[in-house]
């Protein structure tokens, strides 16, 4: 059985996911499988409403380990270190729950990708973001670069493997606040928290919504929003939303 690398903590509905696996968090096969599992089972459990991730010690992730790359002469090993490496960050963004990266340190390359999958961003004052693969002969990562930032930063960043604070990040509106490190955690859990206390079912159609209107043209995006509050309209944690409020009260949801 393989060590576990990739921690999850549950409590009050929120799940910390911890990145483990020492000396810099660097994504083998093992632990990106670790990463899709954690997120899956996120997804599926009904007393997780919002997650956090972030990781160990000084660094959040440097990125892949380059001691785990696909054998050339065993057919099709490059593929499905590919496939692996592509659903780690999937497995981010299509969670059916919001995460909140907590960006404790470095992140390169790959470990910038999983910032990238997150919906909402902090970071440590200590934070460095980069897509360095172009210092080791390789070139990845623009697809991940253009979430975040405009056309010339990306390519500037892509072409030259230079790193950005997480001030710098701040100035450009990419990441919500920089924090010292002793309160990014707290910080960032207090606010899961917060989403953890919304309705379920809209939390869940909020973050599947977050996630198509970014593919789709404003009025058709709308109309598909639209039609996600009918659905919800219909729900009995929507009828105790409106009750809770009319007779100014907490509301007690029920995820139905």
């Amino acid at each position: 059985m393989s060590e576990r690398v990739v921690r999850l903590e549950v409590t009050d509905g929120v799940a910390l996911v911890t990145m483990d696996r020492k000396p810099v968090n660097a994504l083998n096969r093992d632990m990106r499988r670790q990463m899709v599992a954690t997120f899956d089972e996120i997804s599926e459990r009904d007393d997780i409403r919002c997650a956090v991730l972030t990781g160990t010690g000084s660094v959040f992730c440097a990125g892949a380990d380059l001691k785990d790359r696909p054998n050339p002469d065993i057919a099709g090993d490059f593929l499905e270190h590919n496939r692996i490496t592509r659903e780690t960050g999937n497995a981010i963004r299509e969670c059916a729950k919001p995460v909140i990266a907590a960006v404790n340190g470095v992140a390169l390359g790959a470990g910038m990708g999983l910032v990238a999958a997150c919906d909402i961003l902090y970071a440590a004052e200590e934070a460095t973001f980069g897509m360095p693969e172009i210092n080791v002969g390789l070139a990845g990562g623009a697809s991940m670069l253009r979430t975040l930032f405009g056309r010339s930063t990306v390519r500037r960043m892509f072409f030259t493997g230079q790193r950005m604070t997480a001030h710098d990040l701040y100035r450009r509106n990419v990441i919500e606040e920089v924090l010292p490190a002793e309160q990014l955690l707290p910080h960032t859990m207090a606010l899961a928290r917060e989403i953890a206390s919304k309705a379920p079912l809209a939390i869940i159609y909020a973050k599947r919504a977050a996630n198509m209107v970014e593919l789709m043209p404003q009025r058709d995006a709308y109309r598909f929003e639209q039609d996600f509050t009918m659905a919800l309209s219909r729900t009995e944690d929507a009828r105790e939303a409106r009750m809770a409020f009319l007779e100014k009260r907490k509301p007690v949801f029920k995820g139905r």
